[in-house]
């Protein structure tokens, strides 16, 4: 299977990792506690002890860091290798004692996903829509699942021609060079938060803002959105319908409200059938 780097350097892919590697440099307790507070809303649970937690696509770590704090049994993987490096630094600056598992790999790897066994909850936010084949990846995911757990994923909601128009400018951005890339982050948020005070914009962008609502930074998100490619989108309907068919009960679902952003789901696994 091709790596990330090769991916990346040909334009195919965005760097993600070298963003999160970035954003580590920006997490504190504050952002920490933010990610725990909306993870256990999420699931309905502020403990997790005892609870295996697969971290599908780990990205900076954050939230899984923030199993560990909540007492759950944690093994993370992605498929950048600066993403697996960034948890691993994340791990090791605020939960120096622990060992949970950080390793490479891809949820599209078969033979992979076959080793990494069921987890009482498998969690993926914004990660299956960058794989480049978001339905296979999907359906990986819910085998991951140990029945009756839970599955917690988001995807990028669908927006019809917006959302064909924004994987241009993703794909444009992958395609450029420095120069061209911040001319496209500049220009996409202009476009984006064209209803904020220019004084306000230029704060959010150097990072001179209160944590989001899931702990993450307004600069780091925004170039994630402008950049992330591979991408794909899906109307919530069709996922409802999708984990549906495959046994699956909605628990908690967290729309964009039709807009720009990503659908929050969590599912129910069907119990053990005897």
């Amino acid at each position: 299977m091709v790596d990330s780097r090769t991916e990346i350097r040909a334009g195919q892919r965005f760097a993600f990792g070298a963003n999160w590697q970035d954003f580590i440099g920006t997490v504190d307790e504050t952002k920490i506690k933010t990610a725990i507070d909306s993870l256990a809303r999420a699931l309905r649970s502020p403990d997790l002890t005892g609870r295996t937690f697969l971290d599908v696509g780990c990205g900076s770590g954050l939230f899984s860091l923030a199993a560990h704090r909540l007492g759950a049994e944690v093994r993370s993987f992605d498929f950048d290798a600066e993403s697996v490096a960034a948890t691993a630094e994340l791990r090791a600056r605020f939960a120096p004692d622990a060992t949970w598992p950080i390793e490479p790999g891809s949820i599209l790897d078969e033979e992979y996903v076959a080793r990494l066994g069921q987890h009482d909850i498998v969690y993926s936010w914004g990660v299956l829509h960058h794989t480049g084949d978001l339905w296979r990846a999907l359906a990986f995911v819910a085998g991951l699942v140990k029945p009756g757990g839970l599955l917690f994923v988001s995807v990028y909601n669908d927006q019809g021609l917006q959302s064909r128009l924004w994987r241009r400018v993703k794909r444009s951005y992958n395609l450029t060079g420095r120069v061209g890339r911040t001319a496209i982050v500049l220009l996409s948020a202009g476009y984006l938060w064209r209803w904020q005070p220019l004084l306000r914009m230029i704060r959010w962008f150097r990072g001179g803002q209160p944590p989001r609502a899931r702990g993450m930074s307004v600069r780091h998100d925004l170039i994630d959105w402008v950049g992330g490619y591979p991408f794909e989108v899906a109307k919530p309907e069709t996922v409802f319908d999708f984990l549906r068919d495959r046994g699956f009960e909605l628990q908690h679902l967290k729309t964009c409200a039709g807009g720009l952003g990503c659908n929050e789901y969590v599912f129910r696994a069907p119990p053990q059938l005897t």
